[in-house]
């Protein structure tokens, strides 16, 4: 078992990982990822689960900030429809924007007022 030997229990020098959990809702989808800022938009490092019924769930952690992703639903790119805030890309589209807070409590759903990471589609 290893001690934490620093008695005045400051965090460490590195980044805080925030947890953030991706939703969304697709009653015909095969395959659901996310790409973003966060992975490069590398497709297979954010492969979305179904739990069945058109539901699809990510869990990951992010160091706090502000991402643009998409949606990526059987090779057809999207912005989440439930982003509170979109910017133009390069390719004449719209991203999604995220925004990991530093408080895990802000990174929850129950926190939709605040630095939102979770989005949800119906």
């Amino acid at each position: 078992m290893k001690h934490n030997h620093n008695h005045d229990n400051a965090h460490s020098a590195g980044p805080q990982l925030m947890p953030v959990r991706f939703e969304f809702t697709h009653p015909t989808a095969t395959t659901i990822c996310v790409a973003g800022t966060f992975n490069q938009l590398k497709l297979e490092a954010k492969t979305l689960h179904s739990t069945g019924g058109g539901r699809w769930w990510k869990e990951t952690a992010l160091v706090p900030g502000t991402y643009e992703y998409c949606l990526v639903v059987d090779g057809q790119w999207m912005p989440d429809p439930q982003a509170r805030e979109t910017v133009p890309n390069p390719f004449g589209g719209r991203n999604s924007v995220l925004k990991v807070a530093g408080l895990p409590e802000a990174s929850f759903p129950a926190a939709a007022d605040k630095a939102v990471s979770q989005r949800t589609s119906k």
